[in-house]
């Protein structure tokens, strides 16, 4: 059911708003359809564990962090139905919506994580639980942490981050990493809001991001609402303004970290780094510690997302390529370590020797 924004919905950040990707309220889940931004404003209540999964893979929902706040969400409406049967037939019921959540986007960990989360916590709880009623609300709690962890997380990755923000420094950034990908600030925008928000005056360039246009449609729309000072360009232009000197600084997200510091990323990104290699401009990547995963030992193994053809045969409603070509439409993909100047989490800025730092950071 779809709905203009509810005032609930925006988070007032230093004197602004920023509109939140989702909200729970009252024990109900709200998604802001960012496929009609910048258009439409439109929330959608989720009424069932097959319209979260539905809102995850299309994209309604998107961003690492976000994506693992509405599977965590999206957990408890799919065990509503389990509710009045044993513990332990919860349990088993709660397995599968998870696995089933799960399978709707692979190449975020957040996904997978704040699901495993959740169960381990049931699983953990349930004996001490008398019914699944009281196992449901012990669950709903842990999600409703992992919901207000992400927000001091996001505060923290932008306090790590602000630093590298200078008085009228150019800063690119890819997709969108902001706050319509997380809780609230963003990941690759928190650094930016708070300088922002502290008044340091610089300048953004938002790459459009094709096929799907993030960071035209959602990183244009929600900086330029903030008031910070926003320009976007063609994805095929950043070089063009790098090579002019006004590009001093590139901060993208993750969707997820390599064990060796490779790290998966919007599709594009690959390209902004060798670029910013080549113009000698610092790039960062900005994430959550929970976005790295050392069960992955390098980016080669890390899973791509292949979407349909018909996001790059067409422009908006209007096809662009002829009938029948053939197409790839990888999601994301793998930037190695070796282009990467630090990693901005919520712990600080992690530097090289990435097998070492990054292993550290997530055993603190």
């Amino acid at each position: 059911m779809a709905k203009g924004l509810a005032a609930g919905n925006e988070a007032a950040i230093s004197g602004y708003s920023v509109a939140r990707s989702l909200r729970w309220e009252n024990g109900e889940l709200y998604i802001l359809d960012q496929t009609r931004l910048p258009g439409e404003i439109m929330e959608e209540k989720q009424e069932s564990a097959e319209m979260v999964w539905d809102s995850i893979r299309r994209l309604k929902v998107r961003g690492a962090p976000a994506i693992g706040i509405a599977g965590a969400y999206g957990l408890l409406i799919g065990t509503r139905p389990l509710l009045g049967k044993s513990v332990e037939e919860f349990m088993a019921g709660a397995r599968e919506v998870a696995a089933y959540l799960a399978g709707a986007r692979p190449t975020a960990v957040n996904l997978g994580w704040a699901l495993h989360r959740c169960l381990d916590f049931a699983a953990a709880h349930s004996g001490e639980a008398k019914d699944s009623e009281e196992l449901y609300r012990m669950l709903t709690a842990e999600a409703e942490r992992i919901h207000a962890e992400d927000r001091a997380i996001c505060r923290g990755i932008g306090e790590s981050g602000e630093p590298l923000i200078r008085e009228g420094c150019g800063v690119l950034t890819h997709c969108n990493a902001g706050a319509l990908a997380t809780s609230e600030l963003g990941t690759a925008t928190a650094p930016l809001y708070l300088a922002f928000a502290h008044g340091c005056h610089f300048r953004v360039y938002s790459d459009e991001t094709r096929p799907l246009l993030q960071g035209a449609r959602l990183t244009s729309w929600e900086l330029q609402r903030a008031g910070l000072d926003v320009t976007l360009i063609c994805d095929d232009m950043a070089a063009y303004v790098m090579s002019k000197g006004l590009v001093d600084l590139c901060i993208v997200g993750c969707d997820r970290v390599a064990a060796n510091g490779d790290f998966a990323n919007k599709i594009g990104t690959l390209g902004v780094a060798i670029l910013a290699k080549h113009f000698s401009i610092p790039f960062y990547v900005a994430c959550p510690s929970s976005t790295i995963d050392l069960n992955t030992p390098c980016g080669d193994v890390i899973p791509i997302e292949e979407r349909g053809s018909e996001e790059v045969t067409s422009f908006g409603a209007r096809r662009t390529a002829p009938e029948g070509i053939k197409v790839r439409n990888p999601a994301f993909d793998v930037t190695p370590h070796d282009l990467v100047s630090g990693f901005i989490t919520e712990k600080g800025i992690i530097k090289p020797d990435y097998g070492v730092s990054l292993a550290k950071v997530v055993g603190q």
